[in-house]
């Protein structure tokens, strides 16, 4: 049964609609909920807007409403870069603006689920993001260019993504630091797990060039199905690497949204990049495939 359905973009909609109603009645009773997440916002002016634009406009999306749409998802976008402008220009209402960058990601999520019945990749997935075997310098030397590829994916996913998350976190005052001798123990098991996830993916991609004859960018896949090294226990290792990385650097790092946003990219890479990629897959290796599938689950190793 799809997971990713009209049904589940109204149902975002409705607990946004409840969440939005709750969080306006706390705002004017509870004051540390009206400082994290308005600062110096006035309250009222601030309400007579979000109100009918955001909860109403959330709860008549979540009941059909197509048109709502159009104005909740909006909206939410615009208060969204308001908020993190405010936050970052001025310390405060840090945790509205990491509510309401939640709320946008599920909000245009959902907006394309009931105005168009599902989220498709197709019109991003061009150039290097499409899938098709290596070809060129890729096919001819698989092991270099899977090398290449992943310092730049390491770096950018690793680095330069996480360090200003870092820097937004103190900035926003969400941070939470751990004491001692908690925060040291988090640092030794980033340490540890970022070795480990880092081994898993360099001998997933040896394997994937030295078999396949091809390297992680979907635009220069293997040839050939790939069951050996450690494919034949997950069947996508690398992604596991990945998130795994990207949680041993928030533990490094001791930040919390380093480790959501390493989360998040797992639970947006299972719902919308692992499908595509697992049609190519069954359209190139048909009934191997198959048996593969059936045979090895896609995050859980098998134990034999």
């Amino acid at each position: 049964m799809p997971l990713l359905t009209r049904a589940t973009g109204r149902a975002y909609f409705a607990l946004q609609a409840l969440a939005g109603a709750v969080w306006w009645v706390l705002v004017p009773t509870v004051d540390a909920v009206c400082g994290a997440t308005l600062g110096p916002l006035d309250p009222l002016l601030v309400g007579l807007l979000d109100v009918p634009l955001f909860v109403l406009a959330s709860a008549l999306a979540a009941l059909g409403m197509r048109w709502a749409v159009w104005i909740a998802a909006p909206w939410t976008l615009l208060v969204t870069a308001g908020m993190v402008v405010l936050a970052t220009l001025t310390g405060e209402a840090g945790w509205g603006a990491v509510a309401m960058v939640a709320a946008s990601a599920g909000s245009v999520l959902a907006a394309m689920l009931v105005l168009r019945g599902r989220v498709s990749l197709q019109r991003f997935l061009v150039g290097p993001l499409a899938f098709r075997p290596a070809r060129g310098v890729s096919a001819e030397r698989p092991l270099p260019a899977t090398v290449a590829q992943l310092l730049v994916f390491w770096t950018l996913f690793l680095v330069v993504i996480p360090l200003p998350v870092v820097w937004l976190e103190r900035r926003w005052g969400v941070s939470a630091t751990l004491p001692e001798p908690l925060g040291a123990a988090a640092m030794l098991c980033g340490l540890v797990l970022l070795f480990a996830a880092s081994a898993l993916g360099l001998a997933s991609a040896a394997t994937m060039a030295r078999i396949g004859r091809g390297t992680p960018l979907p635009s220069a896949m293997p040839h050939r199905l790939v069951v050996a090294g450690p494919y034949r226990w997950v069947r996508n290792p690398m992604a596991v690497a990945g998130i795994g990385q990207g949680i041993a650097v928030g533990l490094l790092g001791q930040s919390w949204l380093v480790i959501a946003y390493a989360l998040a990219g797992a639970v947006l890479w299972h719902l919308l990049v692992r499908p595509e990629e697992e049609r190519d897959l069954a359209s190139r290796f048909g009934a191997d495939y198959a048996r593969y599938r059936a045979q090895v689950r896609c995050w859980v190793p098998r134990l034999r």
